[in-house]
């Protein structure tokens, strides 16, 4: 028995310096999660209805334009320092050229949803670009992370109405926004993205934020970020498709 005692011991041993550390608490965190169905929705107040379900000051958190593994390590970083989690909406280019980091991003517990195969303003094309685009665009996600998609977040927000059809036809949730820093916009510091965050989330009173996990200086500032939100009395809110 105590050689089998001792590996028991040892297991145990092992998994408890696996486990990651659980914040303090001043961390921000993530309060709780909203899990919706899979179907052909459309939230966000820049172009649809309201999420459903979010109370007021809540937030959900929102990543465009990734996989990057220049910057969206950085970005996991943050959040996991921060224990919150977030919806990653992906291009399909760079989830091909980058599978280990967009596993990573699913691995470390976050929603991925997808973000067009190649990043072009679809309301500018033809609808069998359009179609053709989301097809490499699902093909890539199964490929990569070997599950079904369930959300769609249109480049630019730049919605088309074949492609919104397309969408709807197969039971795809589509995402906008309510709020955002802007931080597409070069050399911003952390103290200009965050006051543009919170100026817009003061409008909307929460909702759903878009930021870019492929922007480097969105990377340098999100513990900036995530420390403005929290001392703005906001919570985080993770997505979840059933």
């Amino acid at each position: 028995m105590k050689p089998l005692l001792t590996l028991i011991m040892a297991t145990l041993t092992t998994a408890a310096f696996a486990a990651p550390p659980a914040c303090g608490s001043d961390a921000l965190g993530t309060s709780r999660t909203l899990t919706l169905r899979r179907e052909a929705a459309a939230w966000g107040t820049a172009q649809h209805a309201a999420l459903p379900g979010l109370a007021p000051r809540e937030v959900v958190l929102t990543f465009d334009d990734g996989p990057r593994p220049e910057s969206t390590p950085l970005v996991l970083k943050a959040l996991a320092d921060q224990c919150v989690k977030a919806t990653f909406f992906m291009n399909g280019e760079p989830l091909r050229q980058h599978p280990e980091t967009a596993r990573q991003v699913r691995d470390a517990g976050h929603s991925v949803g997808m973000h067009g195969f190649r990043h072009d303003n679809f309301s500018q094309m033809p609808a069998a670009a359009q179609l053709a685009d989301l097809d490499a665009m699902v093909a890539a996600y199964r490929e990569v992370l070997g599950d079904e998609p369930a959300a769609y977040r249109f480049p630019f927000l730049a919605e088309a109405p074949a492609l919104l059809a397309a969408l709807k036809d197969r039971g795809l949730t589509v995402m906008s926004v309510d709020a955002g820093a802007e931080d597409w916009l070069p050399n911003q510091t952390p103290q200009m993205l965050a006051d543009k965050l919170l100026g817009q989330l003061a409008k909307s009173g929460g909702g759903i934020v878009l930021l870019h996990d492929a922007q480097d200086q969105t990377a340098r500032a999100l513990p900036f970020l995530l420390s403005a939100l929290k001392g703005g009395g906001y919570r985080v809110v993770q997505l979840r498709w059933e």
